[in-house]
């Protein structure tokens, strides 16, 4: 039997205040939907269906390419008329996993264990008890504890309202049961809408048995409405991803003030100071000390290696027991070999660094191949671009580059040369070669310090 997935993913979200789709406002760094459509395809779903609506267009542009198909509702008349919109796609004889877009934390475990008791001919729904219900569709039982019905706030009465097991709205049944029960729902309450929830009393007088599962934690079926909620939301998952990194043996100085936007392998004792952003994917050897306020974006970090406080590395790939910063910012394409050194103030973009290679200050290296050894003083700039091409420079094994030098690419600094400091280097260098590029110093004794009028 296969499985399709349907996410409600149309509504405005008039509380968050925004241009942009409610469903499309990132957690940890990537859209809710994504979210919850990554955690669905782990069911390995033959179809994803998202019902889009308000800005349909920026929503399909996120998930199209993730191969999910998009269905719109051009009327929001409520999830029952949502979840109708994509039946005519669905295969009758498939499972039908039905989530939304705003609840971004669904693990694909639970959805696993919903489309496992649908698989059986129930119909499967997860809840989750509240200290505070309020708002919420109540889950009201028999005597013996079925479930018999859900019932939307509004529309419970006093005693209905005391109940503290909600529902999520997520459920799992087959779709020939779906349509079944689709067309026969009305909009008799007091949203005058089609709730996908009164499905539950129908199952019951069809005698379809109606299981339920609920989630380790509130927060993993939590709904995001307003930018409060979201925050919230986001602080829990970044504090359940600190709290498995510090059990895999990563040290956090400060679990609540850690954020991993993406993935992240470390090895062992692997130190990260307080506001460090891990962002897409990053690897981390072992030994590594990343210090306070640092950006780590889709790079690698070796062993060994220290990046000092307020250091940004984006794209890079950095070797073992390499220094970094404080204050140096390494973009994309730069890689750092063995022992290399990129200190305060040092911007790099396109730029190898050979072994044991250093520019320890205030020095920009951009499409710069600097071999083993070099020492690049404080104060160098490789004029990379003329204001329409990018070019290359080229710095031998062993070179030395005085300070406040500016090398105009493309151009070659052969090995072991030396540029005086100030030079301005147009024309390449011979192994060996000293090269000086300034102007001629004057100093004249007859010159009158100017005064004032």
């Amino acid at each position: 039997m296969s499985l399709e997935v349907i996410i409600l993913a149309a509504g405005k979200g008039t509380r968050m205040y925004s241009d942009l789709p409610k469903v499309l406002h990132p957690l940890a760094g990537k859209p809710m939907l994504v979210h919850a459509i990554e955690q669905a395809q782990t069911l390995k779903p033959s179809q994803t269906h998202i019902i889009v609506g308000h800005e349909a267009q920026k929503v399909a542009s996120v998930v199209e390419p993730m191969g999910a198909q998009c269905v719109t509702q051009n009327q929001q008349l409520g999830t029952g008329h949502a979840v109708a919109q994509a039946m005519p796609m669905v295969d009758n004889l498939a499972v039908v996993l039905v989530l939304y877009g705003d609840v971004p934390l669904v693990p694909g475990v639970l959805m696993q264990q919903l489309v496992d008791k649908a698989m059986h001919g129930d119909l499967a729904v997860l809840t989750v008890t509240l200290d505070d219900a309020s708002g919420y569709g109540r889950i009201v039982r028999n005597e013996k504890g079925h479930i018999q019905a859900i019932v939307e706030h509004k529309d419970a009465n006093d005693e209905q309202l005391k109940i503290n097991e909600i529902n999520t709205g997520i459920l799992a049944a087959k779709a020939s049961l779906l349509n079944n029960w689709l067309p026969r729902i009305g909009s008799n309450n007091a949203q005058g809408e089609i709730y996908l929830t009164d499905i539950v009393a129908m199952a019951v007088a069809d005698g379809i048995a109606i299981t339920n599962l609920q989630p380790d934690y509130p927060q993993q079926t939590q709904g995001v409405n307003d930018r409060v909620q979201l925050a919230e939301l986001e602080r829990w998952y970044q504090q359940q991803q600190a709290m498995q990194l510090l059990r895999e043996g990563v040290q956090l100085a400060d679990p609540t003030r850690f954020d991993l936007r993406g993935e992240l392998t470390a090895g062992k004792d692997t130190y990260i100071d307080i506001n460090t952003i891990i962002e897409g994917q990053v690897s981390i050897g072992d030994g590594v000390h990343i210090g306070p306020n640092c950006h780590i974006k889709d790079s690698h970090i070796g062993a060994g290696t220290q990046v000092l406080a307020n250091s940004i590395i984006d794209k890079a790939q950095v070797a073992k027991n390499c220094t970094i910063g404080p204050f140096a910012r390494l973009r994309p394409g730069t890689v750092m070999h063995d022992n290399a050194k990129v200190g305060n103030f040092v911007e790099t973009k396109k730029t190898t660094l050979g072994k044991g290679s250093k520019a320890n200050h205030f020095t920009y290296l951009g499409d710069t191949n600097v071999g083993e050894q070099v020492n690049i003083g404080a104060g160098t700039i490789t004029c990379n671009y003329d204001g329409v091409n990018k070019f290359q420079t080229h710095i031998g094994d062993g070179a030395f580059v005085g300070s406040n030098s500016s090398i105009v690419a493309p151009v070659t600094i052969g090995a072991g040369a030396t540029i005086g400091a100030g030079s301005t280097i147009t024309k390449d260098v011979e192994n060996n070669n000293l090269a000086i590029a300034r102007g001629k110093q004057r100093n004249l004794a007859t010159w009158a310090k100017p005064k004032k009028c």
